[in-house]
C-alpha cells in the first residue's frame, strides 16, 4: 500500500478547491482532485503542513477530519485516504504545480473524471444535520449556510441517480425538515432552507441549483448587512459572544478601540478578543464587568449579532445581550444589532440550554439554570440590516414576507 494520501479540502463561500493536477502520479495527471500530499509520519501533522503551504496561514482554518478509508488506484495500487476539510478566507490566485483549478460546488465532483474516492473523501468531511445540531462554536449565520450545503449536496447525489420523482422529492422534504429543526433558536436555518425549497421544481436538480443560489445569497446578505453596520460605529464599540457578521462590520468601520466580553460558559469571546488583536486595540473584560464598563470607560456603541430576530423588533441573541443593552441604555450608548433579514421570524422566541455541567460539575443537589440565549425588547435595541436599520414597521413587513416561504 502507498504511503497515507492527505486529501485536503479548501472552502470558500460554500465551494470548494479542486485542481487538475491529481495526486502528482501519472495515472491520475489529468484527473480533478482536491490538493493532495503523502504523509511520512502524522497524517494530521502533515495535513496542516501541507496546507499551509498551499495558502497564506492566516486565512484558513481547520475544520474538521474524515475517517481515513482504503481505495484501489488500480489493479496494483491500494492507497489509503486522510480526508481534511479547511475554511479558506480568501481565493488564491495560483497554485504551486498546477495552472487548472477551480472553485465548484462539490456536487460538480459528480460531473468531472476524478481520482478514486475523492466523493467518498468529501462526504467524510462535508456538513450533516448533525454537525449542524451540535456546533456550538458558530453563529447562525455559518450554520445556515452549513444547512444550505447539506441541502444542496444530497440533491446532487439524488440527482445522479434513477429513481421516483416523489420518492426523491420526500427524501429532500425530510431532509429540509430535519435541517430546519436542527437548531430551533436560530430562525435564520428555517428561512434559507424554507427559501431553498419554495416555489422550485419537485427535482434533485431544481433543488440543488437553489441551494446553490441560497448560499450566494446568503454570503452576499450578510456581507451586505456588516456594510450597513460599519457606517454606524466610531470611536470604542463594545461586543460580545462570536459573530461572523460583527466581526466583519468591526473590520470594516473606522474604530478606535473594540472591548469583548468574556462570553461565558463557552468564552467565545476570547477567540474574538485574539483575532481582533491583531487588527485594533481591543480589551477583553468579564461579563459582569460590562455594567461597570459602560459606566466607567468612555463606550460608543455596542454591536452584537442575532439568532433571531422577533416581529415586533426584539432581539434574541447570546445570554448576556439583554443585560448589555439595559446598562447600555442606562448610559445613553446605543446598541445595534446586526443580521441578515433572514433573520426575522413571525414566531416566539425559542431559546437553546447548555450542559449544566459547564457551570456545575460537583455532588452538591444545586439546580443549574444555563440559558444559551436571552431576549432583548426592541425599545433597547436597533436591528440592522442588509437594508440598513429598520423601524418597527419593517422588522414586521419582512417576518410576514419570510413566514410565506414555509408554505412548500
Amino acid at each position: 500500500m502507498d504511503k497515507p494520501h492527505i486529501t485536503c479540502f479548501l472552502r470558500n463561500r460554500g465551494e470548494i478547491l479542486l485542481t487538475e493536477r491529481g495526486d502528482g502520479t501519472d495515472a491520475d495527471a489529468d484527473r480533478w482532485s482536491a490538493l493532495v500530499s503523502h504523509a511520512d509520519g502524522d497524517p494530521d501533522e502533515a495535513a496542516h503542513e501541507a496546507v499551509r503551504g498551499w495558502t497564506d496561514g492566516d486565512a484558513v482554518s481547520f475544520v474538521r477530519r474524515g475517517e481515513p478509508f482504503v481505495v484501489e488506484a488500480d489493479r496494483k495500487t491500494r492507497r489509503r485516504i486522510h480526508p481534511y476539510l479547511f475554511d479558506y478566507d480568501s481565493r488564491m490566485d495560483e497554485i504551486g504545480g498546477t495552472d487548472t483549478f477551480e472553485w465548484l460546488p462539490p456536487t460538480e465532483i459528480h460531473h468531472r473524471e476524478t481520482v478514486p474516492g475523492l466523493w467518498n473523501a468529501y462526504e467524510r468531511v462535508a456538513p450533516t444535520v448533525e454537525t449542524v445540531r451540535e456546533d456550538g462554536d458558530h453563529g447562525s449565520a455559518y450554520l445556515s449556510v452549513r444547512a444550505l450545503e447539506v441541502l444542496r449536496d444530497r440533491a446532487g447525489v439524488l440527482a445522479t441517480e434513477a429513481g421516483d420523482e416523489t420518492d426523491r422529492w420526500n427524501d429532500l422534504a425530510a431532509l429540509a425538515h430535519d435541517l430546519r429543526e436542527a437548531r430551533p433558536s436560530m430562525v435564520v436555518v428555517e428561512n434559507r432552507v424554507d427559501r431553498a425549497m419554495d416555489g422550485v421544481g419537485r427535482t434533485p436538480e431544481a433543488v440543488e441549483e437553489s441551494a446553490r443560489a441560497g448560499i450566494e445569497r446568503a454570503f452576499d446578505a450578510d456581507a451586505n448587512a456588516a456594510h450597513e453596520a460599519a457606517t454606524l460605529l466610531d470611536g470604542t464599540v463594545l461586543t460580545l459572544s462570536r459573530s461572523g457578521t460583527v466581526l466583519d462590520a468591526l473590520r470594516q468601520a473606522d474604530i478606535e478601540r473594540v472591548i469583548v466580553t468574556e462570553s461565558r460558559p463557552a468564552r467565545e469571546g476570547v477567540g474574538v478578543a485574539e483575532t481582533l488583536a491583531k487588527e485594533c486595540r481591543v480589551t477583553l473584560v468579564t461579563d459582569a464587568a460590562v455594567a461597570h464598563v459602560l459606566a466607567e470607560h468612555t463606550v460608543d456603541s455596542v454591536l452584537v449579532g442575532a439568532d433571531t430576530i422577533l416581529a415586533d423588533g426584539s432581539v434574541v441573541n447570546k445570554v448576556g445581550t439583554r443585560g448589555i443593552a439595559i446598562a447600555a441604555a442606562r448610559e445613553d450608548v446605543s446598541v445595534y444589532a446586526v443580521a441578515a433579514n433572514d433573520k426575522i421570524t413571525t414566531g416566539d422566541a425559542r431559546f437553546e440550554d447548555g450542559d449544566p455541567r459547564d457551570v456545575y460539575d460537583g455532588d452538591a443537589a444545586i439546580d443549574v439554570v444555563n440559558p444559551t440565549f436571552d431576549r432583548t425588547p426592541a425599545e433597547l435595541i436597533t436591528v440592522v440590516t442588509e437594508d440598513g436599520p429598520l423601524d418597527a414597521a419593517a422588522v414586521e413587513e419582512r417576518a410576514a414576507r419570510l413566514d410565506a416561504l414555509a408554505s412548500w
